[in-house]
């Protein structure tokens, strides 16, 4: 069984760190600092930031160190311009080879959407609304869609938590994912990819709008 290093260990919950706005953008990483707290070398703890940097969500500035990304609207439409991108290729690749186990998954991931807007609980419905789109693309079995969608996962989710409110729209945010994995499901490419990208669109028009109103929207 493959362990997973220290380095990524440290990777992983510095992009919890950073998703969930512990460490917040802007903020400068100390070394010592985080060392103390994993209690681990600043060997490790360097790989683990210097991929971070690579993934983008840690920026290097000469001379002053390293800081967590802040992220401006320019960047949350590029985001989602990656997402559509991404999620697209997924959502088209599951629905050409039609695998049961793919779809059997996809499927329970919407259900729990369902479930949980039945429930009337916004905070499961978050859950279960990243999670959709993580299995959309984990059941792609591309490693490398997988490994993009990681950090746009982590950036989307920078965005939502600053929002700190409720889901607009609950009811159309479920629907729109029945229909792509009911496009999925028949097997229509043309229209699979049709609706990721109008949910995309979706995405972005509410979330840009709910920054005004203070209103979290989507993903």
């Amino acid at each position: 069984m493959h362990r997973e290093s220290t380095a990524s260990v440290i990777a992983r919950q510095l992009r919890t760190a950073i998703m969930e706005r512990t460490l917040q953008p802007g903020a400068q990483l100390s070394e010592t600092a985080l060392s103390a707290q994993f209690g681990v070398s600043r060997g490790p703890l360097r790989e683990a930031m210097q991929r971070l940097v690579q993934e983008g969500l840690l920026r290097s500035e000469p001379n002053r160190g390293l800081f967590v990304i802040e992220l401006d609207e320019a960047d949350i439409r590029d985001i989602y311009v990656a997402r559509t991108a991404v999620e697209g290729a997924a959502a088209t690749m599951i629905a050409r080879a039609r695998v049961p186990a793919a779809l059997r998954e996809l499927r329970a991931a919407c259900d729990a959407m369902t479930t949980s807007l039945e429930l009337g609980d916004p905070a499961a419905l978050s859950d279960a609304d990243f999670h959709f789109h993580d299995v959309l693309v984990q059941c792609s079995g591309s490693r490398r869609l997988v490994r993009m969608h990681q950090t746009l996962i982590v950036e989307t989710r920078m965005c939502l938590t600053a929002l700190e409110g409720t889901y607009q729209q609950p009811l159309e945010l479920v629907e729109e994912h029945n229909q792509i994995v009911a496009a999925i499901e028949a097997g229509d490419v043309k229209l699979t990819l049709k609706r990721v990208e109008l949910h995309m669109d979706e995405a972005l028009r509410r979330l840009i709008h709910a920054e005004d109103d203070d209103n979290q929207a989507y993903i």
